[in-house]
């Protein structure tokens, strides 16, 4: 059975592309809360299903194609590259969302051009003026100056000629770093994608009553509010237990609860769950730096986002991506140091870029394949999310390169809150590291 949420965006894909859509008209359309609908509309932006338009509104566009990067420009790349810009200064704020190499005829360079990519390139005019009369900008390698009738098409045109004493290949691997932190950082959920902001949060005045919270509760099915003074920023939090033998006519600023848990847009969605659910807090307010309410996040959204994280489609392999893609599940064996079945056993082999210096494993490597086994092994096995606490980890012979490893993590405790796990790495049977993990068990819907 789909959810609200999943249903709102099967909607807007329904829906004619250049249509004009709006939080009411889905809410009214599906019979759901505004908050959700707007929830909703924020993840089809992030996945490109609808755009905002000054002046317009929020309209259905088309998907975009993955991996287009729309917030990196070329004065950002010429920072990366610490090159030299020789005309078309009034375009350095202009977005790009690709890179071509203009090591080809003429006729064959064409094809790849497009708008908003940048043409890298040696002392070729002739290319650089292809490149900017079809809409794309033109960096120079090897330190070779650009012509002034070249600088002239740059200023007219608004596109910026940048130069680098680096040779081609260089750059290209400089400039591909760039795009590759763009889409990583994309992909990372903050609570600015998800938070309710503050025309659909209810809040209250530390000039309010009990009473007034009251009359909230059961207008909105809500028990845990924020408060604030006239000037919005933030005071407390006022919930069901602070009102419990309270008169109608208490002040909430004598009650609530002082200096709250909060977090910022910026914030991780991982870490305000992590805050949220150690503190048992249904609810937290979002501000800016000066303390000024810019919204709430319920439980609820952080943990169906951390829930729906892994089946995103990835843009891009972050390092521990690749490392944890190895990480391979094998069948149930029996571990002959505690003769007992273990739940699960894992496999992995140690790659020449996971070594240090003396060419053994990693330290931060180990650990996270050991924390990866250990949060595979609560998730595959009992259903539970988990994140890891602290952790223990001992080496016991040195790990080689090119070594197959054997992770063989066993449960000694596991309550509804956090969890205890003993793991042994074994290579050919022999035991080289141990570790103790305690993890904190998040809750799933």
């Amino acid at each position: 059975m789909t959810t609200k949420h999943e249903q709102i965006l099967d909607y807007i894909e329904t829906v004619p592309i250049g249509n004009k859509i709006s939080v009411r008209s889905i809410a009214r359309a599906l019979n759901v809360s505004e908050g959700t609908a707007y929830r909703a509309i924020k993840t089809a932006e992030t996945e490109g299903l609808v755009t905002t338009i000054e002046r317009v509104g929020t309209m259905r566009i088309e998907q975009r194609l993955k991996g287009k990067i729309e917030n990196l420009t070329f004065r950002e790349i010429v920072k990366a590259i610490d090159g030299e810009v020789y005309g078309g200064f009034n375009g350095l704020d202009k977005l790009l969302d690709k890179f071509v190499i203009g090591a080809m005829t003429l006729q064959a360079m064409e094809r790849y051009i497009t708008p908003k990519s940048l043409m890298i390139i040696g002392n070729r005019e002739d290319g650089q003026r292809l490149a900017m009369q079809n809409g794309a900008a033109v960096l120079i390698t090897g330190g070779f100056s650009a012509t002034q009738s070249i600088i002239d098409l740059s200023n007219e045109l608004a596109l910026p000629v940048l130069g680098t004493t680096y040779d081609t290949f260089t750059v290209a691997a400089i400039i591909n770093r760039v795009l590759t932190n763009q889409l990583i950082k994309k992909e990372i959920v903050t609570v600015g994608d998800i938070y309710q902001p503050l025309a659909q949060a209810d809040y209250l005045l530390n000039t309010q009553s009990v009473k007034d919270y009251i009359q909230l509760t059961q207008k909105r099915g809500h028990s845990r509010f924020p408060v604030v003074n006239k000037q919005m920023r933030l005071l407390g939090v006022v919930t069901g237990k602070d009102v419990l033998e309270r008169s109608n006519k208490t002040p909430l600023e004598k009650i609530m609860t002082k200096d709250p848990l909060v977090v910022r847009k910026n914030s991780s969605v991982a870490s305000a769950g992590h805050l949220m659910t150690w503190n048992s807090l249904e609810m937290i307010p979002v501000v800016d730096n000066k303390l000024q309410l810019e919204g709430i996040v319920s439980r609820k959204d952080i943990m169906e986002t951390m829930q729906m994280a892994p089946r995103q489609p990835q843009v891009t392999d972050t390092f521990y991506d690749q490392m944890i893609g190895s990480l391979q599940e094998t069948d149930t064996e029996l571990d002959p140091t505690l003769s007992a079945q273990v739940q699960g056993a894992y496999r992995f082999e140690v790659q020449p870029q996971l070594v240090n210096s003396l060419g053994t494993i990693a330290f931060g490597v180990l650990s996270e394949l050991v924390a990866d086994s250990c949060q595979r092994l609560l998730n595959n096995h009992y259903k539970k999310n988990a994140i890891v606490e602290q952790m223990d980890l001992h080496y016991l012979k040195l790990i080689q390169l090119e070594s197959n490893l054997t992770i063989r993590p066993q449960i000694l405790d596991i309550g509804r809150r956090s969890a205890k796990i003993d793991v042994n790495v074994y290579v050919n049977h022999v035991i080289v590291a141990k570790a103790i993990l305690m993890l904190q068990l998040l809750e799933r819907n």
